[in-house]
């Protein structure tokens, strides 16, 4: 868990100080979870401090809110300067970054299609989201709560209440004594952590589930499979048993707030000889001279965060 903090929220175009950024309690979001978010990333680089994957996650949003019906009062220009905007406020490196697409009015009933659509952004400071693991290795079990079809929930779309399956999941899994939990698709294949891709690697080459696992398409994940390109490491993406994550030579997670997380074991099974393995870890090396902006071959993955004059200004201008 995270603790929440921050200095100011960006409400509806304008920023509000982090204690006063409120919604009513009978907002349809809250009770029915018709929400969409994403996580992203900001750190700080050789060239300043910059947002990762800035325009995918904003794309991921905008498909996310189409998919629950919820037209976003914004464009995804607007949108990314708005997030800019409210990293600026923050002024706080290595970030995590929260945009909430909502409805914050008070409503009852399910079906809710005509009521204001707002958006919320957060930017508060970024810890290790799985402990220490997420650099030595972490334990996981197979969960006992499946991954929903995607004919019941879209597994594309980032909305909040699909995570009600994470975290029956992860509470599972922490109260097993686990940092982390795997969920199986409705067929028993691998399907994803709680808030994380999964990949596996055996004789050399990435295994990872694709859409027919009802995964969420995850910008790590892509970034991942990427840099593994460039390191010469094949990637496939398959229906994958969990007899060959219990044999795999090495294992890991990924996620924007998890980052890369090596697997070391998964119930009573280790998974290779150490963790990370050499195959993570290159891959862990080269994600972090990514974000860092040590290698101009990823420099398109990087925003450039304004100073908040210069934010707002643009915001102003759109």
């Amino acid at each position: 868990m995270m603790a929440a903090e921050g200095r100011k929220i960006w409400m509806d175009g304008r920023l509000v100080d982090f204690a006063n950024a409120q919604v009513h309690v009978l907002n349809h979001t809250l009770h029915y979870g018709v929400g969409v978010f994403e996580g992203i990333r900001a750190y700080e680089t050789a060239h300043g401090p910059a947002i990762f994957r800035l325009p995918e996650h904003v794309a991921r949003l905008v498909a996310s809110a189409k998919v629950y019906h919820m037209p976003i009062p914004y464009s995804a220009a607007e949108i990314s300067q708005a997030i800019l905007e409210t990293q600026a406020a923050n002024d706080v490196l290595p970030s995590y970054i929260r945009p909430l697409v909502y409805r914050g009015e008070p409503a009852l009933g399910v079906k809710n299609l005509k009521g204001k659509v707002s958006l919320a952004i957060a930017a508060i400071p970024a810890k290790k989201y799985l402990g220490e693991g997420s650099e030595n290795g972490i334990r996981a079990k197979i969960s006992p709560f499946r991954k929903p079809h995607s004919d019941s929930l879209p597994s594309f779309a980032k909305a909040a209440g699909n995570y009600i399956n994470s975290y029956l999941a992860g509470a599972d899994a922490t109260l097993d004594g686990y940092e982390e939990a795997i969920l199986l698709d409705t067929h028993g294949y691998l399907a994803e952590g709680t808030g994380e891709n999964i990949f596996l690697v055996r004789n050399g080459t990435l295994y990872t589930p694709g859409l027919e696992s009802d995964i969420l398409l995850g910008v790590t994940r892509d970034s991942v499979m990427r840099i593994a390109g460039h390191l010469g490491y094949p990637v496939v993406e398959k229906l994958v048993s969990v007899n060959e994550l219990l044999t795999a030579d090495e294992a890991f997670f990924t996620g924007t707030y998890a980052e890369i997380a090596p697997i070391k074991a998964v119930g009573h099974y280790t998974i290779g000889t150490r963790s990370p393995g050499p195959i993570t870890g290159a891959i862990m090396a080269e994600f972090r001279r990514a974000l860092r902006g040590d290698d101009p071959k990823y420099s398109e993955w990087l925003t450039p965060v304004p100073t908040l004059a210069r934010a707002a200004a643009r915001v102003r201008a759109k």
